[in-house]
């Protein structure tokens, strides 16, 4: 039998990107092949390119200018001005040991990822390259920010999102709209409402991991918003919610719905007959949806496993937004029943 290693040594470039995309996400390796095939190469090769991105800012053992010279260095790999090889032989003995076995894994592995990088239209490398331009870029600068005294205001939280989601929608708009000429058409309706979609799944993200992210010394959330409510989001402590922690929460909640009511709008664009695209997106704004509800159900969890969708929850939302993928009236109904009980966005919170 072969050792895993030796495994690796006889996969060519693709079946690696598939074989790794299990292992860096379950959410991801199971939305992504929905997608056709032409889109699901990209988009999967998209994600491996984020990841890499995000572990470098992520990194415990690096200091803040090597996390800057990598996060540059890797900029020119994707622009092809650089040697993915020489990237990734630099960076991955400098790896923390908490990093996961599938992110030392990915970054041993840069040069087949980029190959493949390297292979695509160039449209679909000019919004690659804008992303992981975008995002490295963005994440350096939150770097100092990564402390437990939250960002300073909603506006603050929305242009974290952005450089963490928001972008990805815009580069996963340029590649569908790339793939699909009808979408092209509706290219700035749909740009318009692409950030919105990406930032509803990252506050889904950020509004879930709380106290995971307290735990390694980090807060994403509003001071503003809690400040309001008459809490000092410095001093939380699981458990121990302040009063008028559940109202702040409760308003937050309300801005990522109305997020996720932008995306159903996105989605209900994509041309029916491109009932993959649809599901892409169906089911990971039906998870938020879900996600969104029980946080309003618990919002004195103390670990996101409390707040975790089940994968009954996770069985459903697939089957039923993939048997009404192309009733528009139907999906409406299902979002809407879904996230009845959650609190209404204001109009200043979303498009």
């Amino acid at each position: 039998m072969k050792t895993r290693d030796e495994f690796l040594t006889t996969l060519d470039d693709d079946a690696y990107q598939d074989y790794i995309l299990q292992d860096v996400s379950r959410t991801f390796a199971l939305t992504i092949p929905q997608l056709p095939q032409p889109l699901c190469r990209v988009v999967s090769n998209a994600y491996l390119l984020c990841r890499i991105a995000d572990t470098v800012e992520d990194d415990k053992s690096m200091s803040a200018e090597q996390k800057r010279d990598f996060a540059d260095r890797f900029i020119n790999v994707v622009k092809g001005s650089e040697a993915s090889l020489d990237f990734s032989r630099a960076l991955f003995p400098l790896l923390s040991p908490t990093a996961t076995e599938a992110e030392h894994d990915l970054i041993a592995n840069t040069e087949p990822v980029i190959r493949i990088t390297h292979s695509f239209n160039e449209r679909q490398r000019a919004a690659l390259v804008r992303c992981v331009e975008i995002m490295a870029d963005g994440m350096a600068r939150y770097q100092d920010a990564e402390t437990l005294d939250g960002v300073a205001d909603l506006k603050d939280m929305d242009q974290y999102c952005y450089y963490v989601a928001g972008v990805v929608g815009e580069m996963l708009t340029e590649l569908f709209c790339d793939y699909c000429a009808e979408m092209d058409q509706r290219r700035d309706e749909l740009m318009a409402l692409a950030v919105s979609f990406g930032q509803g799944l990252q506050m889904t993200n950020i509004l879930k991991d709380i106290w995971e992210d307290h735990e390694r010394g980090a807060c994403w959330l509003p001071r503003d918003i809690f400040s309001k409510h008459g809490v000092d989001i410095t001093q939380k402590v699981p458990g121990q919610n302040q009063p008028g922690f559940d109202k702040a929460m409760h308003e937050l909640l309300g801005v990522a719905r109305g997020h996720i009511d932008n995306a159903l709008r996105y989605t209900l664009i994509i041309p029916k007959q491109e009932s993959g695209l649809r599901r892409f997106c169906l089911w990971a704004l039906g998870m938020a949806m879900l996600t969104l509800d029980k946080i309003r159900q618990n919002v004195d969890f103390t670990d996101g496993q409390q707040v975790k969708i089940s994968r009954r929850s996770v069985k459903a939302t697939v089957a039923m937004t993939t048997l009404f993928t192309r009733q528009d009236a139907m999906l409406k109904l299902l979002l809407n029943f879904t996230g009845r009980n959650l609190p209404k966005p204001d109009n200043h919170e979303t498009l």
